[in-house]
């Protein structure tokens, strides 16, 4: 399992088209993947899940993979964060 921090630097946080590129990105590859804000989990592959999150421009959340492209989804999502 991989584990990284990312701080949200999209003024409209994680909502609406950030997050629906964001589970796009995560929704092509196998590993389970999670993004974690306050201690709280939710599913990377949902949209709902993603928007449930609430991460606005500042806050700290955690994306974990889990599988056999784990690297490849963490590189991936932290990109798509980036160009959102």
């Amino acid at each position: 399992m991989l584990r990284v921090k990312y701080t949200i630097k999209n003024e409209e946080g994680l909502h609406a088209r950030p997050a629906a590129d964001f589970c796009n990105t995560a929704m092509r590859f196998k590993s389970t993947i999670r993004v974690i804000k306050d201690g709280e989990e939710f599913e990377a592959k949902s949209i709902l899940m993603v928007l449930c999150v609430g991460a606005v421009q500042g806050d700290e959340i955690e994306i974990t993979a889990d599988g056999e492209d784990e690297k490849e989804a963490i590189d991936a999502l932290v990109e798509t964060l980036d160009m959102g």
